[in-house]
């Protein structure tokens, strides 16, 4: 091979690689983010471990759905009037400090009213329905067994959900009525009485801006018991069953 051909061949090879990176970068920003899941906010719909794809196109652009916020602007471009549904598993922007990504499933829209009494969940002063799945016998976070109730949740436009529930006595099961400002949104994990979220202070309503993006579907998933160096582990630390699964 003369030297011509071979510095042909590298200034090549050099070219693709950066229109690779480009692409992943474009894809990234504006169609599909990874993420991973760092809590048990969203179980049992969402396991720690788990990582999914968001799509950012599903509620249009804000600085938030940008990398490194730029550049900045208000509100949101190429949306819809309203593209968020009530029932979507979303990526937000914790609105105290703009910077912590949460996942969370979008309860209450603009102008509806929330409240829990006795963990039951009301819609518009409206009781939402839940049936009721099981009673499972869990670890929590400190290696402690504790027992949680799987119930089926169905909102008021027909989205189902699993939801738990340790008892219908904690300090998340009993809130005031919140009404949801206009451009904001009312999210709450699926997990309820271990979910910071639209409850709490540290939460509470979410911008319109603030919304990255729609959780699309599983990509992957492990369960911790494999180190990064343990290689002979990784097969049995995957959840295969979990893999390429929709979200909802």
């Amino acid at each position: 091979m003369t030297e011509e051909k071979s510095g042909g061949s590298f200034l090549e090879t050099v070219k693709t690689v950066i229109y690779a990176v480009l692409i992943a970068v474009v894809l990234r920003t504006f169609a599909y983010e990874p993420f991973t899941i760092p809590s048990g906010s969203m179980l049992p719909t969402l396991q720690i471990g788990d990582y999914l794809f968001v799509s950012k196109f599903s509620y249009g652009y804000s600085h938030f759905s940008l990398p490194f916020g730029w550049p900045p602007f208000r509100g949101r471009v190429l949306a819809d009037e309203q593209p968020v549904e009530r029932g979507d598993v979303a990526v937000v922007v914790l609105p105290r400090d703009g910077k912590t990504d949460y996942i969370k499933r979008i309860i209450g829209l603009p102008g509806d009213t929330i409240q829990v009494r006795e963990g039951r969940l009301y819609i518009n002063g409206e009781q939402v329905e839940r049936e009721l799945v099981e009673d499972d016998l869990r670890t929590d976070a400190s290696g402690f067994p504790q027992t949680v109730t799987a119930y089926r949740e169905t909102l008021p436009n027909g989205v189902s959900h699993m939801i738990w529930e340790r008892d219908d006595r904690s300090s998340l099961d009993n809130t005031p009525v919140f009404t949801v400002p206009e451009d904001h949104y009312f999210a709450m994990g699926d997990n309820r009485d271990n979910s910071q979220d639209s409850r709490t202070s540290r939460v509470g309503f979410v911008p319109r801006e603030n919304l990255i993006g729609r959780a699309e579907f599983l990509f992957f998933s492990v369960d911790g018991s494999a180190r990064l160096w343990e290689v002979w582990k990784w097969p049995s630390a995957i959840r295969w069953d979990r893999l390429f699964h929709g979200i909802g």
